[in-house]
């Protein structure tokens, strides 16, 4: 079998996995608390468990791919992940279900940039922008999916069907996967790094951990403050360490390298706005517009429709003849104009519609972002450097995510979700107009920063055109 469709199969199934996982969950985490007995803002650990897990173990997943093989270390952790959704599907009581958490996100922490250095050794440079094109399904689908899926299960079922619901995808991936999946190692993957480990898995997961419950417990809370402190630190004198060694876990010296430094800066900005934005509309649909978890889920999924059409045109169109540069400035541009339209348009009696279409314009949006820096990210990169340069994009993309919830969380906070009418607690309007303006803030920094960092030249051997004369595909050269 064509190791491209293989590999491309077990990993989308894997990435949607773990993408719909955090998502999923999180509608069912009042429902959790109900039936634990106990409140909303204590069932948290569960989702923070698993962040900090997946932090914890990313960082050594590039080595642990390299050394027992890409496919081993992808099953190994597809497995690890589908057994722990069982078992938190199972669990009796909030210790459990956390415990189960955690070694969920031992192999969501592995699964993903595994599977990624794999897909980017499998496709040359010239087919990367396709390779792109495939990403963007698990990315599109799974956030648009979660809250529906989510909300039929919680409301139909029981909160236990949106771990179980992993089952069917996880056992389909493991078995194709040890069928048709050929092992991709690397004959000099070095000694393992034990102090680069210690302290990239304990900062990452420190931060992770900080910002994530920032909002919840405020800035200004010592546990949050400590631990903001100890990982910025701990991952300080990581920084330290893994310069001063010659084969190190996290392999900073890759930022030497132009283009690899310009999209990671750029996946955390855009990830910060995108998934900020992803965050914020659920609760604009269910706390200030009264939606049930499933409307709510439903009036999100049009941004999924956007990224599967706009996906198309920029792989087939867009990126041969444009480049990444100025699609990632226009994608990120597009995202701010959408985002601020949405910051317009917040209040108790705007159209629906009319936000389910904004919700469609910021999908249309993101594969001119997305695709193009997944595309070009590794196009300076070595294939044997590949499994170290997926654990840093990962990483970036990771905390992206986290500080995007958190920013947005903040502003939503500080300004007040809900305000006093008489004896009437009503919706703050302004409290969302400002986070959604903060998403459309972190944009437009990332607008300008891809027209300053990014050169498409660097990209030049990912810009190709696919023609189809007569009866065969032929990948040419783009002349534009």
């Amino acid at each position: 079998m064509d190791q491209r469709f293989a590999v491309s199969a077990v990993y989308v199934a894997a990435l949607f996995l773990s993408i719909l996982d955090v998502t999923i969950v999180n509608v069912a985490i009042p429902t959790i608390g109900r039936d634990f007995h106990t409140s909303a803002a204590s069932v948290d650990v569960v989702v923070i468990g698993f962040l900090v897990s997946l932090a914890v173990f990313i960082p050594a997943s590039g080595w642990i791919g390299d050394r027992f093989g890409g496919k081993r270390t992808l099953l190994v952790a597809v497995a690890v992940f589908t057994v722990a959704s069982a078992m938190c599907g199972l669990a009796t009581s909030l210790g459990e279900l956390v415990v189960f958490r955690v070694i969920q996100g031992v192999g969501g922490g592995m699964l993903t940039p595994v599977g990624m250095a794999m897909l980017y050794r499998t496709f040359p440079p010239s087919e990367r922008v396709r390779l792109a094109g495939i990403l963007m399904v698990p990315t599109a689908l799974a956030p648009a999916l979660g809250p529906v899926i989510g909300g039929l299960l919680v409301t139909d079922l029981t909160w236990r069907w949106v771990f179980f619901v992993n089952l069917p995808i996880g056992l389909a991936a493991l078995i194709f996967g040890a069928l048709f999946v050929s092992e991709q190692r690397e004959s000099r993957p070095g000694n393992f790094d034990l102090s680069g480990f210690a302290l990239a898995g304990a900062g990452l997961g420190a931060v992770m951990y900080g910002v994530s419950e920032g909002p919840a417990q405020g800035w200004g809370s010592t546990t949050v403050i400590a631990m903001m402190v100890v990982g910025v630190a701990l991952l300080a004198a990581m920084v330290r360490v893994e310069l001063s060694v010659d084969q190190p876990m996290i392999n900073l010296r890759l930022f030497s390298d132009r283009l690899f430094r310009a999209t990671n800066v750029l996946v955390v900005i855009t990830m910060t706005g995108f998934f900020g934005v992803l965050y914020l509309v659920p609760l604009y649909y269910q706390d200030a517009r009264g939606l049930t978890a499933l409307d709510s889920g439903l009036s999100t999924f049009p941004e999924a429709i956007g990224v599967l059409i706009a996906a198309q045109v920029v792989s087939r169109y867009l990126y041969p003849r444009i480049g990444p540069r100025r699609l990632m400035a226009a994608g990120l541009a597009g995202i701010a104009a959408v985002t601020v339209s949405m910051a317009a348009a917040t209040g108790p009696s705007t159209s629906l519609w009319y936000m389910r279409v904004l919700m469609f314009s910021l999908g249309f949006c993101i594969p001119f972002v997305m695709m193009s820096m997944q595309a070009a990210a590794f196009a300076t990169i070595s294939p044997a450097s590949t499994g170290r340069a997926s654990t840093l994009f990962n990483a970036n993309r990771q905390l992206g995510g986290a500080v995007g919830v958190a920013l947005l969380s903040t502003v939503l906070a500080a300004i007040g979700p809900t305000r006093q009418i008489g004896v009437q607690t009503v919706a703050h309007v302004a409290a969302y107009q400002g986070a959604f303006l903060a998403a459309a803030a972190a944009a437009v920094a990332g607008s300008v920063t891809a027209l300053l960092t990014v050169r498409d030249a660097e990209a030049a051997s990912t810009m190709v055109r696919r023609v189809q004369p007569a009866k065969s595909a032929h990948i040419v050269e783009a002349t534009a």
